[in-house]
């Protein structure tokens, strides 16, 4: 059984550093600067985040905008987790 962790913006920068999404991600990388993550790289972070956090998620196309910037993806992770719908 996996524990719950809340998904928080320092989970969130660890899983972006993955060689596969921002190699050379900014430690010091402001909350809400931009980010662009391709598609190949959001299905990784997906991956990843499903595999050490046992949190599947299935973001809806008008949700991707939310994938933006680390505030932005950890405020819309912090949603599903709570049990509010990816899929709204």
């Amino acid at each position: 059984m996996t524990t719950r962790v809340e998904i928080t913006t320092a989970v969130v920068r660890e899983l972006l550093s993955d060689p596969k999404i921002f190699p050379e991600l900014p430690a010091d990388l402001d909350e809400d600067a931009e980010l662009a993550l391709d598609s190949l790289a959001l299905v990784w972070f997906l991956h990843q985040l499903g595999t050490r956090y046992d949190l599947v998620v299935e973001p809806d196309d008008e949700h991707l905008t939310e994938f933006g910037s680390l505030r932005g993806i950890t405020d819309y992770l912090s949603r599903v987790q709570a049990g509010e719908s990816g899929h709204e």
